[in-house]
């Protein structure tokens, strides 16, 4: 799908319903709205259902007031209208109720971006807005006044959020990053430990991270296997954005074909809409003409040529896995059965490890080793096969879920003990 060439009615939908279906607001709940060139403003009808929104359901607010459609407009159109009318710049406006957001809004907090260098360098611009009433004067004022300052993210305390930027997939981006960093920094404190910032020396070495140069091939008639591939790994990277493990911009995944090539999900298009044909194709170093790969594309393919029993790897970013990341907390595959057939050892890294060392990176990880951690980051899966790196992934979020849920439960952990872990060694072959 080519999200811009949408109608502002289809692009409304179609964000909506990621919203909605993945559990950010309630059928009820909710606005979004776009501004046209022409200055009229597509928006949500009020009172509507979310998960069932239709483009003929979408209302215009003309430049003279009029409103056109079958529903009245969002009763929080005021506040879009503010923005809009404070910031020339913004195209779109959106408001949602994510329950980890909610969460800090009724403490009167924000999420700490800092523990998330992705987050931060995205997000930085966040404010907080006292309560007021919804869809009131007051809080249009308040939000306006607010965004005309810079903002392009507002918690609304005991409410929701508000972001806005030059377009709505812009501003659905920002939702999805947030709410992820706050779902972290909730998860980590779930399990005991604080969240961990980092300096604003990592925060440096992170923006060094930029993708390495390789020069393009032009010329490439793809094989059968080579299309199969694309749409095995295609699906699969939809899967993951489905099953909450990558967001619409963060997420990498790659597949080995033969040798050192192999096939990467590219840095700058939404993986909800992923095709086959957008996957970019690495050949002995030299990446498919006209295409960008992944910014990790030379780690990805430092660890294929130094283990070829390695065909596919994942960089993701899950919420409660990351947990685990930002933190000080030890992740214990001998905990439960599952984690430890598949995982094995799960190694912790520090941060930074990949970016600046990545040739010795990429010796650390293997099938023996396929999983690691990277403090503040990332988590990497390593596997024989593109479904096994899933499989792996999944495991890995899982696990880390059932954790954070153990810790709520409170107790002491019973760990397999070692007659356990060598009984199941020998019966599975690890």
């Amino acid at each position: 799908m080519n999200f811009q060439m949408l109608s502002p009615a289809e692009k409304i939908v179609e964000i909506m319903n990621r919203i909605y279906y993945g559990g950010m607001t309630t059928a009820s709940g909710g606005n979004l709205s776009i501004r046209d060139a022409d200055g009229v403003i597509w928006i949500t009808p009020s009172g509507t259902d979310k998960g069932s929104l239709r483009t003929e359901d979408i209302v215009r607010i003309m430049p003279s007031g009029e409103i056109i459609g079958p529903y009245p407009p969002s009763v929080e159109h005021p506040f879009h209208r503010e923005i809009y009318k404070r910031r020339p710049d913004i195209g779109a406006v959106l408001h949602a109720h994510p329950p980890a957001l909610v969460s800090f809004s009724v403490v009167q907090q924000l999420p700490k971006l800092s523990v998330y260098p992705f987050v931060k360098y995205k997000c930085g611009n966040i404010a907080s807005i006292p309560f007021k009433f919804p869809s009131s004067i007051e809080l249009s004022e308040a939000v306006g006044e607010k965004f005309e300052r810079g903002t392009d993210i507002a918690i609304l305390e005991n409410h929701g959020v508000v972001t806005a930027a030059k377009d709505l997939h812009t501003a659905f981006s920002l939702l999805e990053a947030v709410n992820l960093c706050a779902n972290i920094e909730i998860n980590a404190m779930a399990i005991g430990h604080m969240p961990i910032s980092i300096s604003p020396k990592h925060m440096a070495v992170y923006m060094l991270n930029v993708a390495s140069p390789m020069k393009e091939f032009v010329e490439h008639i793809p094989t059968e296997r080579e299309n199969v591939a694309r749409r095995e790994l295609c699906a699969l990277v939809r899967r993951s954005y489905q099953r909450q493990m990558f967001t619409g911009e963060q997420g990498t995944y790659s597949m080995r074909l033969e040798g050192d090539s192999f096939i990467i999900t590219p840095c700058d298009k939404d993986r909800a809409y992923l095709e086959p044909e957008d996957l970019v194709l690495i050949k002995n170093g030299y990446r498919q003409g006209g295409k960008n790969p992944s910014r990790s594309a030379d780690l990805h393919a430092r660890i294929y040529r130094n283990n070829q029993d390695v065909n596919s790897v994942i960089i993701a970013h899950p919420p409660h896995i990351m947990a685990f990341a930002v933190t000080d907390a030890e992740f214990d595959t001998k905990l439960i059965s599952e984690t430890y057939i598949t995982l094995r050892e799960v190694k912790k890294i520090p941060f930074g490890a990949s970016i600046m060392q990545p040739e010795l990176f990429a010796r650390e990880v293997d099938l023996k080793n396929p999983v690691c951690i990277v403090e503040n980051d990332c988590v990497i899966v390593c596997s024989s096969s593109a479904y096994a790196a899933f499989d792996s992934l999944e495991v890995l979020e899982y696990s880390a879920k059932t954790l954070v849920g153990a810790a709520q439960l409170g107790g002491s952990y019973k760990k397999m003990n070692d007659d356990e872990l060598n009984a199941m060694k020998q019966k599975f072959g690890l």
